[in-house]
């Protein structure tokens, strides 16, 4: 998964650098979703109580939870969470076995964590979409064996395989999003003297302003169509697409559209209120000393 190397001395607020690991996380959300549309919804897994398994274990979460924690608690233990950029699903997860490293100071100290919100939309919305033609295509199979009704349509049996991607999907989601603190913090540090008074006043549409881009996000959407749509396509050994010879139109992992949807709809909204949320608790401990001089001019 992409990230910066915070330990090299290089500035890790530069938002070229900041671009950079944002431009190839889209590379790596892209090709996790091409991997869970393989299978079906599965709508199952993502409902809490249905698995007995887990409730003789004493866990009352969904199997999806159930996984993230199990996955979490090893990453926990590995100190993946005292990383800077990254944020866990569970809680109550063990402490690192390694003794931390020394991060340089990057972040104003904040408890913004949109990864409640990203399981959310994921579970509901995403997943649905993004299966819908295996769902479909399942269902197809099923009804061929004389199945109808609603266990022909859901669902595969692969929980274990589709809740691993799940969780890849999710953890480069919630690293995609909370990359917005960096923006926010590489941003208000070029102009403190811009977003102080928005802050003071809790005016989250002037700071909303402030951080949107139009033309970027524009280009962002092009350039995931593209993407999505060569990396979902299905190479013949001439290293031409393959075509669905009813209409001539090249076959597809994925819908791409779901794919843009996903950013359009979902992470650049949530990304963007990471960035505000960030900025609301930017001044939080400071002194009037301290906001005044940073309210003041570079250079002045």
């Amino acid at each position: 998964m992409p990230s910066l190397n915070f330990m090299i001395g290089e500035d890790p607020l530069s938002l070229d650098r900041i671009r950079s690991v944002l431009v190839r996380l889209e590379d790596t959300i892209i090709f996790s979703l091409i991997e869970r549309a393989q299978f079906a919804h599965n709508p199952r897994m993502y409902q809490r109580g249905a698995f007995k398994e887990l409730i003789d274990l004493g866990f009352e979460g969904s199997w999806l939870e159930w996984f993230l924690k199990e996955i979490e608690t090893f990453h926990a233990k590995a100190r993946r969470y005292q990383s800077p950029d990254e944020y866990p699903f569970s809680s109550d997860l063990p402490k690192p076995v390694l003794p931390p490293l020394d991060y340089p100071p990057i972040l104003y100290p904040n408890k913004v964590n949109a990864n409640p919100s990203i399981l959310s939309f994921y579970t509901c919305a995403i997943v649905p979409q993004i299966t819908r033609r295996a769902t479909l295509s399942l269902a197809a199979k099923k009804r061929e064996q004389g199945i109808i009704g609603s266990e022909e349509y859901e669902d595969d049996g692969n929980y274990g395989s589709a809740a691993t991607l799940d969780v890849e999907v999710l953890q480069s989601i919630s690293k995609r999003v909370h990359y917005g603190k960096f923006v926010s913090e590489a941003k208000f540090t070029q102009n403190p003297a811009a977003f102080i008074p928005h802050i003071r006043s809790r005016n989250r549409k002037a700071l909303d302003a402030l951080i949107t881009k139009p033309e970027v996000e524009c280009q962002l959407l092009v350039r995931l169509h593209k993407k999505a749509t060569t990396y979902s396509q299905d190479v013949a050994a001439d290293s031409e697409p393959q075509t669905n010879g009813a209409n001539g139109k090249c076959t597809s992992k994925i819908d791409v559209d779901g794919v843009v949807d996903l950013y359009e709809s979902y992470i650049i909204p949530l990304t963007k209120e990471v960035e505000i949320d960030y900025l609301l608790a930017r001044l939080d401990g400071l002194s009037e000393e301290e906001v005044e001089k940073l309210s003041k001019p570079k250079g002045s």
